[in-house]
């Protein structure tokens, strides 16, 4: 048994190899490498991914240190995109691994996803949101859509047959070209960074690597809108699954 076989002794009793094989040989790329997209990152390293394309303009910095799974005091001011990266080759070397540290927007996201088979949203702004599931439903890529706002989360995957990013939200860009009074709405709809504690990102995050793991292997159900997995993690009863 070679090593990367030998990694995923106790995930192989739960797929195929052909399906894992699946999962070898797929791209995906995640936009945001911070509270969601760091943990996220993580599991799909360990799960075995072939290629990760990441992305994030940001550093870290002290407020980051409740929920971010790759901040620690020590590289504070340093690229999130890069720790992302030393992070996957100290996991798995077998993962083929590229970073991005750039702003996302509508001249270079066509290089960041074209080549992927999945697209995770990790972002916490809605107008890259909308930039990023236009162009994923133009190539035809999932969208794995998560946010999180204090203790709520919430979790969908945007199909190139489904209902949209902007459809499901009513979002006041929908139809629109992305002029600069449609952008300065975008801007409006939410106020600022929302407030969080750490294990509401880190959930979503685990719940968008497994719907990644779902779609490429076929296995198990999908949550796709306009379902949408929502939860407080102030009540363990509130899981649910709604339609908008």
């Amino acid at each position: 048994m070679d090593e990367y076989w030998e990694m995923l002794t106790r995930q192989m009793p739960l797929v195929s190899r052909d399906e894992q094989e699946k999962f070898r040989n797929a791209a995906i790329t995640v936009i945001g490498c911070g509270g969601i997209g760091g943990l996220a990152i993580e599991m799909l390293a360990r799960m075995g991914v072939g290629k990760l394309v990441l992305v994030d303009e940001d550093s870290f910095d002290l407020s980051n240190l409740n929920r971010q799974t790759l901040s620690e005091y020590a590289n504070i001011g340093g690229s999130k995109s890069e720790a992302a990266a030393e992070k996957v080759r100290k996991i798995n070397p077998h993962v083929s691994v590229v970073s991005w540290d750039e702003h996302v927007d509508e001249s270079n996201i066509d290089r960041l996803i074209e080549d992927s088979r999945i697209v995770i949203d990790a972002l916490d702004n809605v107008l890259t949101r909308v930039i990023v599931s236009r162009k994923a439903r133009e190539y035809k890529i999932p969208f794995i859509h998560g946010a999180v706002h204090g203790t709520l989360g919430q979790i969908t995957t945007f199909l190139p047959n489904t209902t949209s990013y902007e459809e499901m939200f009513n979002l006041p860009s929908l139809g629109k070209e992305l002029t600069d009074d449609v952008v300065e709405s975008l801007k409006n709809v939410t106020a600022g960074p929302p407030p969080v504690i750490g294990p509401v990102p880190n959930l979503v995050s685990c719940l968008e690597a497994m719907e990644a793991y779902k779609i490429i292997t076929g296995i198990g159900k999908v949550t796709v809108s306009p379902k949408l997995l929502t939860f407080d993690l102030l009540d363990l009863n509130s899981f649910d699954l709604v339609e908008i």
